[in-house]
């Protein structure tokens, strides 16, 4: 079957598009323009473009029936009722509101335009009476927290049953105020692969599987996306099949399963999720490695209270004061801002790094390669910088 390209930035041709995407008639590319060649199985609802981490965004192929399922788990463990979509339509998140919505017979809020407190206020109140529902990811959450002193952020913020938060970890901090706000958090973990988040709250939706393979967590159930789009082999390393036959998503996170409850521990390989976007630090690291100054410098994940996480950069100081890494304030930030936009230009904005720690000679491993594990330690102790990645 032949695809068809939607903006995933106009949600109301999606929300128009969805009707015919599920039942198989009209499947959807979202965030990507198909080719000639991009041809998807009998039953696809929708192909997604996603973030990825190399570079080349991987292609998501998601059946109506893994789509279906996703949303019909969420309204058991939630409820069913009225949506309101903050996010973008291009994003498996975004598309599952549509999908819970079409799927409860109600009609989705469309935020409009950029995402503000008054928008979402605004698209709050255009839901009807009954149980309403939302997802963000946890800088949305951050934005809305912020502006909570307006009586009306607050009244739409505590009228819905669940806001679901994914996309990246959220800060316990940024939980707590939400509690203490009176607004009802879910955290979920899944990905495009997963046809959006499959485990809520830790705990594993109905019909999904969990499972941690040296040290890795791995997913089955009937939300399994079918694979990538033209790419056989990739399809074949992340979706693996078990002694059963079971089928398994390879995640690339590590964590742990205890007691049914998945706890994420990070990822696997050296890619990090800033704000909903996979950023890979060896990408960011080549990049601030050609600015002056910088050349020898390592790129290490920190934690960050907006985007869940960031970067910073670990470099010695130039053994000349007067060169491009010399030390104080003014120099320090330019050097960072010189990275930022170097970053920004070579891997997108919102991998740039946060913070710039420099340090008279850098930890080495005996083998003379940097001790990235005593640079992280040094990082996430010396968190001078202020700046979001995304920012």
């Amino acid at each position: 079957m032949r695809l068809e390209a939607l903006d995933g930035g106009d949600a109301g041709a999606v929300s128009a598009a969805l009707a015919a995407a599920l039942d198989g008639t009209r499947p959807l590319a979202l965030g990507f323009t198909p080719g000639a060649g991009d041809v998807v199985p009998e039953g696809t609802a929708a192909v997604i473009a996603t973030s990825g981490s190399t570079g080349v965004p991987k292609r998501v192929v998601l059946s109506a029936a893994a789509l279906r399922a996703s949303a019909a788990a969420t309204a058991q463990r939630i409820g069913s009722g009225q949506w309101l979509l903050a996010l973008s339509a291009g994003y498996v998140a975004g598309l599952q509101v549509l999908v819970r919505a079409h799927l409860a017979g109600t009609e989705p809020a469309l935020l409009e335009g950029r995402f503000t407190p008054a928008s979402f206020v605004a698209a709050g109140d255009g839901l009807g009476p009954g149980p309403r529902y939302t997802s963000l990811v946890p800088a949305q959450l951050a934005t809305l927290l912020d502006a909570a002193g307006d009586p009306d952020v607050r009244r739409v913020l505590r009228s819905f049953e669940a806001v679901l938060i994914g996309g990246q970890a959220l800060p316990p901090a940024l939980r707590e105020r939400a509690a203490d706000l009176g607004v009802r958090i879910v955290r979920t973990y899944g990905s495009s692969e997963t046809a959006g988040g499959c485990v809520y709250d830790g705990v594993p939706l109905d019909g999904v599987r969990v499972a941690a393979v040296d040290g890795e967590i791995r997913l089955s159930g009937p939300t399994l996306a079918d694979g990538y789009l033209r790419d056989d082999e990739l399809t074949a390393r992340t979706f693996v099949a078990d002694a059963t036959g079971a089928r398994w998503y390879r995640t690339g996170d590590a964590g742990t399963i205890a007691d049914g409850r998945v706890a994420v521990t990070g990822r696997i390989d050296n890619v990090i999720v800033s704000g909903g976007v996979n950023v890979s630090l060896d990408r960011v690291e080549r990049a601030v490695r050609t600015v002056p100054g910088l050349e020898g410098a390592v790129v290490v994940a920190v934690d960050d209270a907006r985007w869940g996480q960031g970067s910073a950069i670990v470099a010695a100081r130039a053994a000349d004061p007067a060169g491009p890494a010399a030390s104080g304030p003014v120099a320090q930030g330019a050097l960072l801002a010189a990275a930022r936009d170097r970053v920004a230009d070579e891997v997108g904005a919102a991998a740039r790094p946060g913070r710039l720690l420099l340090l008279d000679e850098l930890p080495l491993l005996s083998s003379g390669k940097p001790d990235r594990r005593a640079i992280a330690a040094l990082a996430a102790a010396h968190a001078v910088a202020d700046t979001s990645p995304g920012g």
